[in-house]
């Protein structure tokens, strides 16, 4: 006897558009970050990395200050700042895509030990990142649902990954600044 469910019969559009929108995502950056080569002005959207860090130590902040909250049972304001740290995170997200768009993939000019230091801090950030998308929406979805249970399994998860996603983002900035000067 399996011990596993299926997703409820409600639950499957939800799955599918998460589906679809997660490959969608990921396609897109793959395509910015492998096969693109960028088209633009070098100096054409420069700001965006700075921008784009503020963005991931926003989401950052914004994320411990949720816990908080919901650990002191305040709701609403839990709510709030997760609204908040995802809407960071999408404009971090729109802005990555848009400076991608034009100057293809970033590399890291260093070498030595602060280069190997610089991509495996890299390596673990891209690969941490590619869930949080899927498991954000899986989060509101279920709080939204009112099914608190599913949400805290998912956030207990997403929580220390996004997280980690949002303070490696600023690093890498760091890092790139660092080495370019």
């Amino acid at each position: 006897m399996s011990t596993t469910t299926a997703a409820p019969p409600a639950d499957r559009p939800f799955w599918i558009v998460n589906g679809v929108v997660s490959v969608v995502a990921l396609s897109v950056l793959a395509y910015l970050l492998l096969l693109r080569h960028g088209s633009g002005d070098p100096t054409s959207l420069s700001f965006m990395p700075a921008v784009n860090a503020c963005f991931n130590a926003a989401a950052a902040v914004l994320l411990v200050l949720a816990v908080v909250a919901i650990k002191q049972k305040k709701v609403a304001r839990h709510q709030a700042l997760m609204i908040s740290a995802f809407a960071s995170s999408t404009f971090f997200l729109v802005g990555y895509l848009a400076y991608h768009y034009v100057h293809g993939d970033s590399k890291y000019p260093g070498t030595g030990d602060m280069r190997t230091g610089y991509l495996v801090l890299l390596a673990s950030h891209v690969i941490l990142s590619i869930p949080v998308v899927p498991m954000c929406l899986a989060a509101f979805y279920f709080a939204f649902r009112r099914r608190f249970d599913t949400h805290k399994k998912i956030t207990k998860v997403l929580f220390p990954v996004w997280l980690y996603v949002s303070v490696t983002g600023v690093l890498v900035f760091l890092m790139l600044r660092a080495a370019a000067t």
